[in-house]
């Protein structure tokens, strides 16, 4: 509850409070401006990414289903026992204006025939073609899961700090003015209210 009689000292103390809220307030839209900047532009990479791997992935199950029809399904199971190491997925944060940024870091998709475990005496070039195809999906898989992640955490900041700054710019903005407005009235009436007794004290005197 504010005091019935003020003092300058609240008065003061509710100007900073004001001045703090409004560099607040201008910051957070500065920031909110550059995250729909940088969300717009990651937008653009996603689309992008995203039709890359579509192509991919239509292109991988077409060579699937070719490998399937000529090669059958046991040589497929065949040639994915033969394969030595599987490739590690390692997952990184950065932070850009407050944003989780994921950094996604993979070891080597694309394989030699010697890595594979395999020979091309063993497979036939549909299975080759079908491995290799499968690759670039993984790839492209791995690099959409990146910008897509990246663009829900920016849209979730976005919506977070706008919050913020209609928070600061229709609510406590207002009532810190208007608070300090009253203050500043009372204190005027106070002013006027003491200098009317004064005078009256000085009538008294005076007669």
């Amino acid at each position: 509850m504010m005091n019935v009689k003020p003092t300058r000292s609240e008065l003061i103390k509710l100007k900073k409070q004001i001045r703090l809220a409004q560099s607040g307030y201008k910051l957070l839209k500065k920031k909110r401006d550059g995250l729909i900047m940088e969300f717009f532009s990651v937008l653009k990479e996603a689309k992008t990414v995203r039709r890359d791997l579509n192509e991919k992935y239509g292109i991988a199950h077409r060579k699937l289903q070719l490998a399937l029809a000529l090669d059958g399904a046991v040589e497929i199971k065949t040639l994915s026992y033969a394969l030595k190491e599987r490739p590690s997925i390692e997952l990184d944060v950065r932070n850009v204006m407050g944003v989780s940024i994921p950094v996604i870091r993979h070891g080597t998709i694309k394989k030699t025939l010697a890595e594979r475990g395999y020979g091309l005496l063993s497979s036939s070039i549909r299975l080759e073609e079908m491995v290799r195809a499968y690759e670039e999906l993984l790839e492209a898989v791995v690099m959409a899961a990146e910008v897509e992640t990246k663009l829900r955490n920016i849209l979730i900041e976005i919506e977070r700090t706008k919050r913020r700054v209609n928070s600061l710019e229709f609510i406590v903005i207002p009532r810190l003015r208007l608070a300090a407005a009253f203050i500043t009235l009372r204190l005027e009436e106070l002013d006027r209210e003491n200098i009317f007794r004064l005078k009256k004290i000085k009538q008294k005197i005076a007669a």
